[in-house]
């Protein structure tokens, strides 16, 4: 089997080079292209859709035509859903705050946070172990960036994984569908010590996959 092409877009929010790309770099069955906003958007103007997925680990929390690229940035948003996989990580979910389109990738509506803290000790439950992301897996902790924010509506979302943590949002991976892409969202992944986590790399090259209909 040949190996998924896929874009990760980044920009608006710093994170640590080295070990993002080394992260991208373990997914054995993936051919990862991490590039900025701009350049995805113009890419795609350039070249139509080359990748079986998409992860978004940009914070750009203007409108996708204020964002760098404009006119192409808002073209390459609303093209969106046309059946490649759509993965948003992380900070990912607080860009285009006020965007329609995010919203319903997200599956929420008003996404701004109460606040955040680094280096929190997450204790993270497996909500579905039935689904081919969770399967197998059992609770873990992990040391990550909390965010204080609301949980998402399961009506239209399958919650995977969750956590108790007093001072960050209840659910930490959720898929969805958006038009005829699958969609599935992961709050975790602020730094190396998510990066380099075991359990993280199986959760988010599974879910890489599983949005490409490979898994």
């Amino acid at each position: 089997m040949s190996k998924l092409r896929v874009a990760v877009v980044t920009g608006a929010h710093a994170f640590d080079v080295v070990s993002f790309h080394d992260l991208f770099r373990s997914f054995e069955d993936c051919d990862c292209y991490p590039q900025t906003l701009e350049d995805w958007a113009l890419d795609l103007s350039r070249h139509g859709d080359r990748y079986a997925a998409h992860v978004f680990y940009n914070m750009h929390t203007m409108a996708p035509e204020d964002a760098p690229g404009g006119k192409r940035t808002r073209e390459a948003i609303d093209a969106l859903g046309r059946g490649p996989g759509i993965v948003v990580l992380h900070h990912g979910i607080l860009a285009f705050v006020q965007e329609p389109v995010w919203d319903a990738i997200v599956g929420m509506t008003g996404r701004t946070i109460d606040g955040y803290s680094h280096d929190e000790r997450l204790g993270v439950q497996v909500r579905d172990g039935g689904h081919p992301i969770t399967r197998g897996l059992a609770d873990f902790e992990i040391l990550d960036e909390s965010y204080d924010f609301r949980g998402v509506d399961s009506t239209d979302s399958q919650v995977l994984l969750g956590t108790e943590h007093a001072d960050c949002m209840p659910t930490l991976a959720w898929t969805r569908s958006y038009g005829e892409s699958r969609v599935f969202n992961l709050v975790l992944g602020h730094d190396d010590q998510a990066f380099s986590h075991e359990i993280f790399r199986t959760v988010l090259g599974r879910g890489i996959l599983w949005s490409a209909q490979a898994l």
